[in-house]
């Protein structure tokens, strides 16, 4: 049996994309980390980012983020 995709993650397509990618991976890892759901956080943060002040973005990080929720 040969095993296809397993990979396939790896080409993102331009290296724009992997970085993007790598941003996201690190993001999850870093909810993982801190006892997170990353479903959960990555939701919040996406839904909050564009009414959210740039002087506050701190708050959003893994470490500091509280759920509105």
């Amino acid at each position: 049996m040969i095993a296809v995709g397993r990979r396939a993650w790896l080409f993102a397509g331009s290296a724009l994309a992997g970085q993007r990618a790598a941003v996201v991976m690190s993001l999850v890892q870093s909810a993982k980390l801190h006892g997170h759901d990353p479903w959960a956080y990555l939701n919040d943060v996406l839904t909050r980012l564009p009414t959210h002040l740039n002087s506050r973005i701190d708050e959003l990080l893994p470490h500091n983020w509280q759920s509105t929720r």
